[in-house]
């Protein structure tokens, strides 16, 4: 299992990924689970890949060099010369479908899932910034201000914190903490998911990257987010009132009763019902 993020922004974009994989207790490995394809100035665009190991490592590798017919009067579309986003996204679709063809038989045969999915965002020149969920079928659906951010993988224990914070509007550097954050959420709840992560954020328009780190058990500011996030969730519990029971004087009564619905009521015989 691995855990991904990608969030698009106003300002720009944030990729995050774990790089655990494991096919079972005693066989924990670390693979990178994110691939950076650009030329500066012209075309910048990530990649974030989950599921199946071995299916991913195929699809990356056919992507490099996948090619799409566009008729005799146009060269091949690859993700090195498309126009758009949402050609480029068409090329890994196709490269997803073309190791389906390949190996999807043999894996059913052997009772394997051809299980991939990935995140593709970036920008071309001339485009705006554009972001990718792609499935293990090679369709994908976009990105778009109502849905600002992607996740794959063990996506459930860090998605609250995506959910409350980010909006269009968030800017750069605090969607790349809200991303840690998330991800330390994840690494906490499940151990399928590991260290170390590779964190990258795009900055609009400079169609190259610049700012991307590994981040492994040593580094400073992922430990400050881990302790710092523990001991403030901590502190906003234990500032939260306890319920009351015994009817006592409270601003927020749990004894309160609903207008629409009456108590559960307790089954005391055998011959009992509720309904």
């Amino acid at each position: 299992m691995t855990y991904c993020i990608g969030i698009r922004l106003n300002a720009g974009l944030v990729f995050l990924s774990d790089s655990r994989t494991n096919a079972g207790m005693d066989q924990i490995s670390t693979y990178r689970k994110m691939m950076i394809y650009e030329k500066p100035g012209e075309r910048f665009m990530v990649m974030l890949s989950a599921g199946n190991l071995s299916i991913s490592q195929s699809v990356r590798e056919i992507l490099q060099v996948e090619k799409l017919d566009r008729g005799p009067d146009l060269p091949p579309l690859t993700i090195w010369n498309a126009d758009s986003m949402f050609d480029a996204t068409r090329v890994l679709g196709a490269a997803v479908r073309r190791v389906y063809e390949q190996d999807g038989p043999s894996l059913k045969a052997a009772g394997v899932d051809f299980n991939a999915s990935m995140i593709f965002g970036g920008q071309i020149k001339g485009e705006a910034m554009r972001m990718f969920l792609v499935y293990s079928a090679g369709n994908f659906i976009e990105a778009t201000r109502e849905t600002c951010f992607f996740q794959i993988g063990e996506s459930k224990y860090g998605k609250p914190i995506l959910d409350r914070v980010l909006t269009p509007a968030t800017p750069l550097d605090e969607a790349a903490k809200c991303a840690l954050v998330s991800m330390d959420s994840t690494l906490k709840s499940n151990l399928s998911v590991g260290l170390p992560l590779d964190l990258l954020v795009y900055r609009e328009g400079t169609l190259e990257s610049r700012e991307f780190v590994c981040i492994d058990n040593d580094n400073p500011y992922f430990a400050m987010i881990h302790d710092t996030w523990g001991q403030r969730l901590r502190e906003v519990f234990e500032g939260i009132e306890d319920p009351r029971w015994d009817g006592g004087h409270t601003a927020h009564p749990l004894m309160d009763g609903s207008p629409r619905y009456e108590p559960m009521r307790k089954i005391t015989h055998p011959g009992e019902r509720i309904v």
